[in-house]
């Protein structure tokens, strides 16, 4: 029954995944939530994010930012690495993921999301047919509804490790 809220891999960080090895394995498009996951909620892309985006598409990835953030939110955050984007995305919702396939040109078998949460981020994806990558919270400090979530998301990992996914 957790099953359809585990993600396929987990990371410290979306700046330590091995970008080169999964392009080099077929992947083409990455679908990145933006606050928590790329940087601390509300802020602007820093030089981290500018670099990282810039690298995503010298090895040939197309990029998009999916939020259910407002549209000045997002594309604030856009600002430095223009890469397309969906605001207001409904997530967990299967639309935003296969509209943002669509932007970027890309298939569910070929497309990878990173997120910070379980209920929207990986739950969406997982329902849309992606590979999913669950990274731990830029920021410890979070809106109270946020923080209530995770106290359920520690439940949903704890039966994700017994079961020895990695």
């Amino acid at each position: 029954m957790l099953e359809k809220f585990y993600p396929t891999k987990e990371a410290d960080s979306a700046y330590g995944i091995d970008y080169e090895s999964l392009y080099e394995q077929g992947y083409r498009g990455l679908i990145y939530d933006i606050d928590n996951t790329l940087t601390q909620h509300g802020a602007p892309a820093t030089e981290q994010v500018v670099e990282l985006m810039k690298r995503l598409k010298q090895i040939g990835f197309g990029v998009c930012l999916l939020s259910n953030n407002k549209e000045e939110r997002v594309k604030m955050f856009n600002e430095e690495i223009h890469v397309q984007y969906i605001h207001k995305a409904g997530k967990p919702s299967v639309a935003g993921y296969e509209k943002a396939m669509q932007l970027i040109g890309t298939k569910k078998e070929n497309t990878i999301f990173i997120g910070d949460q379980i209920f929207t981020d990986i739950y969406g994806a997982n329902r849309t047919g992606l590979v999913t990558y669950l990274v731990k919270p830029i920021d410890k400090k979070e809106e109270i509804q946020i923080i209530l979530k995770r106290y359920l998301e520690k439940i949903v990992l704890y039966f994700y490790h017994k079961r020895g996914k990695k």
